[in-house]
This record gives structure tokens, sequence and C-alpha cells, in this order.
């Protein structure tokens, strides 16, 4: 697992897409592909059903296990890691809270994440949600996950991908990017 493990993408905030994009992203690479909202707690998935969006203490340990999925493996991660901390979770896990900290110039992170934003105007997301059928978020949540949106910023190691293209230039982008990287293909 150590250097290998975690080599993926993560990131969006438009779950029909993120999730198509995903899965469609990890098969020619051979990876595996999680949707974070599987691993939600049974009372993150009752908050959220109810209207009520999460907060960083309900978000935290979901992420962790997360961490874990992406240690152990390489894998393609469909996940909203709206605030940077949450990214850093994902690379560093729960070592990323006490810290609150970036890796330092030269430090390698704990696992190696190409997080991939993917950016839409917040009506055509709504849209999207809209369509989605028996998920326990409802569209009316939107508005606060793009209250806290922090998108990804430099050092973080990410690309930003419009919404607004077709499924396959999207995965052409992320491709491109996976590939152009390195230390993905060691």
């Amino acid at each position: 697992a150590g250097d290998r493990a975690g080599r993926g993408g993560a990131g969006a905030r438009s779950a029909p897409r993120r999730a198509v994009s995903a899965v469609a992203a990890a098969e020619p690479l051979g990876w595996k592909f999680y949707d974070a909202d599987d691993y939600h707690s049974p009372e993150n998935k009752k908050k959220m059903a109810e209207g009520i969006p999460l907060n960083d203490e309900d978000r935290i340990p979901w992420l962790c296990v997360l961490h874990d999925i992406l240690r152990s493996q390489d894998a393609v991660l469909a996940c909203s890691a709206l605030k940077k901390m949450y990214r850093l979770v994902l690379v560093s896990g729960a070592s990323a809270i006490e810290s609150n900290q970036p890796a330092q110039p030269g430090e390698k992170p704990a696992l190696k994440i190409l997080f991939v934003h993917l950016h839409g105007p917040i009506n055509v997301i709504a849209g999207r949600l809209e369509k989605r059928r028996g998920h326990f978020m409802p569209s009316e949540l939107l508005k606060s996950q793009f209250d806290i949106l922090e998108p990804p910023r430099a050092p973080e190691n990410f690309i930003t991908v419009s919404l607004e293209k077709s499924l396959p230039e999207i995965l052409l982008e992320i491709e491109s990017a996976i590939l152009q990287d390195e230390a993905f293909l060691e």
C-alpha cells in the first residue's frame, strides 16, 4: 500500500455527474471506484434527509474512513471534499486535524491524491440533483454546500473541470492530468 495507495481523484459538488465521471475514470486505470456517500453514518444520512447540513464534527469521522480506504489501494473516490481541511484529512487522515497545516515544501504528503474540482453554476447542479431519486440528501442542501465551499488552490494537487463539458471531455481532462503526473504511474 504505502506509496502506491491513495492515488486517485476526489471532489465535486454535483453528485450525479460526480459519480458517473468517477466510475468512468476508474475503469481504464484499473482502479476501484468508491462513492463517499456510501460511507456516511446512519446519523449523517438522517440529518441530511431532514434538511440539516452536516458540520465539521459530522464530516471528520467520515473523511477519516475515506482516508483509510484510499490508503489501502489505488482508487477513484467521488466525494464532496468542500473545504481545504476536508481535503487535508483525505490526504493525511486524523493527523491533519491536529496540525491543520498543509505539507511543508518538499515534505511528501501521506497520500498522493489528485483532487478533481467539478465546477459549475448552482442552477445546473440543482437541476441535476432534482433528477436524482432515492438519495438521502435533498437538493435544498446544495446552497449550504456552496456556502462552505473552499475551491482548491495551490499548493493543493488539483484540476478544475467544468461540469458544462460533455462527459467524454471531462474524462479526457481527468485522464490527461493523471497520465501527466508520473507519481500516479509508479
